[in-house]
C-alpha cells in the first residue's frame, strides 16, 4: 500500500468506511501524497496526454474561438483571460500566440490561472515566463470583470459521488479497509432528494453519479459572464445526463485499479454537462448545444492550420502531425468522446464552432 493509503486506511479504521468525493480528493490532492502534489503527470513520460500536448493546433483553435468573442463583445479592455486546471501551461501558451494576430487582444488580457498543485505551478511559471501571471486556487477567486475562460480536462478531475439505485432508494459507494487493500462498498440505500427525479429514467442497479462541486464552479464562471460579458469554453469527455458507473483510473497510459495505489494513479469521471449547462443559465447565462470535439475543431478551422503547418514537414515530423490532427478530430479517436460547451451573455452571439442552445 502506498503511504497516502496507510494514512486512507487509518482514518477509515478510525471514522468508518470513506465516501468516494471524499477519497477521490484524497488521491488526488492530498498537500504531501497526492496525485496532483507529487508529480508533473502529462506527456508520454507522465500517465496521460491531454490535447494540448497533442498538437498546438487544439489551443489555437480555443484562442481563435476567443478572440471571435472578444471581437463580437465590443473588445472590452481590460478583461480576464482565465484557465482552469492549466495542466503545464500548454494550451494557455498556444492560446495566446493566436491572440497575438487580433490586434490589442494580448495587452487587454489580464492572465489568471486556477491551480491547487504547487508542482505544476512551477511547470506553468516556466511555459509561461514571458507573461505576467496571477494564480488562485479557486474559480470563485476570480475578479468581477469581463471573463474569458478556457478549461480543458477540469472538469472530469472533480470529485464525485456514486449512487446504485436499490428500489426507490440509493445505495452510495463507499471506500473501506480489507487488511492491507482498500476495497469499495455500498452504504446502506437510503432515499435521496437530488435524485428523485432519475427514478423516473433509471431501473434497479442503475448507476448514476453526482459531481458536488461543479454547480457553485460554473455558477461562479457563468455570473461573471452574465455580469460583465466574456466567455467560457469547457472541453472534456463525457456525455449528457449521467448514467452507469465512470469513475476510473489511469497509470503508465494504462486504466487501473483506483483502489490499489491511493495517490500513484489520475482518478477521473465522465463529465454531465447536462448540469453544467443548468448552472450556467441559473446564474444568468446562456449554454450552447453541446458539441463534439471534432465537429467544433473543425468548424473552426483545423484541418486548414493543419495543412498549412505541414507545407514545412516531411517523413516522420510530417507522419506525427498527420496523426495528431486525426487524433484530436476522428470519432474513433478524442473527436466524439470530448465534447464541447460555450458560455455566453444572454446578450452576445454564441462562440462560432458551437451548436446552438438546446
Amino acid at each position: 500500500m502506498t503511504e497516502l493509503g496507510r494514512i486512507i486506511a487509518a482514518e477509515i479504521a478510525a471514522t468508518g468506511p470513506m465516501r468516494l468525493d471524499r477519497y477521490m480528493a484524497e488521491c488526488l490532492l492530498h498537500p504531501a501524497h497526492g496525485y496532483y502534489a507529487t508529480r508533473d503527470p502529462f506527456g508520454r513520460a507522465g500517465d496521460f496526454i491531454t490535447a494540448p500536448e497533442i498538437s498546438q493546433m487544439f489551443g489555437e483553435m480555443l484562442g481563435l474561438c476567443l478572440a471571435q468573442v472578444w471581437l463580437d463583445q465590443g473588445r472590452p479592455a481590460p478583461f480576464v483571460l482565465a484557465e482552469a486546471g492549466p495542466g503545464r501551461g500548454t494550451l494557455m501558451a498556444d492560446m495566446l500566440r493566436a491572440m497575438r494576430a487580433v490586434p490589442g487582444m494580448a495587452e487587454a488580457a489580464r492572465i489568471h490561472l486556477i491551480e491547487a498543485s504547487a508542482t505544476l505551478r512551477a511547470v506553468q511559471r516556466e511555459t509561461l515566463k514571458d507573461h505576467a501571471v496571477t494564480w488562485l486556487d479557486r474559480v470563485e477567486d476570480l475578479p468581477e470583470a469581463p471573463l474569458f475562460l478556457v478549461a480543458n480536462e477540469f472538469f472530469d478531475a472533480l470529485p464525485i459521488r456514486q449512487y446504485e439505485r436499490r428500489g426507490a432508494a440509493w445505495a452510495e459507494r463507499i471506500v473501506g479497509a480489507e487488511g492491507d487493500r482498500l476495497v469499495p462498498g455500498l452504504a446502506a440505500p437510503l432515499p435521496v432528494a437530488a435524485l428523485e427525479p432519475r427514478l423516473a429514467d433509471t431501473r434497479e442497479g442503475d448507476v448514476v453519479e453526482l459531481c458536488p462541486a461543479a454547480p457553485g464552479i460554473v455558477a461562479a464562471i457563468a455570473g461573471r459572464i452574465a455580469r460583465h460579458g466574456g466567455g467560457a469554453l469547457i472541453v472534456d469527455y463525457g456525455g449528457w445526463h449521467s448514467l452507469g458507473d465512470t469513475f476510473q483510473a489511469l497509470k503508465d497510459h494504462a486504466p487501473c485499479d483506483p483502489f490499489a495505489e491511493p495517490g500513484a494513479a489520475d482518478l477521473t469521471a465522465h463529465v454531465d454537462f447536462e448540469v453544467l449547462a443548468q448552472a450556467a443559465r441559473a446564474a444568468g447565462a446562456v449554454a450552447s448545444g453541446l458539441t463534439a470535439q471534432g465537429v467544433l475543431l473543425e468548424r473552426l478551422g483545423i484541418t486548414a492550420r493543419a495543412q498549412a503547418l505541414a507545407r514545412g514537414l516531411s517523413g516522420e515530423r510530417l507522419e506525427t502531425h498527420v496523426a495528431a490532427h486525426r487524433r484530436l478530430t476522428h470519432p474513433d479517436e478524442m473527436g466524439h468522446l470530448f465534447k464541447g460547451l460555450a458560455i455566453r451573455p444572454a446578450h452576445a452571439p454564441m462562440p462560432p464552432g458551437f451548436d446552438d442552445a438546446a
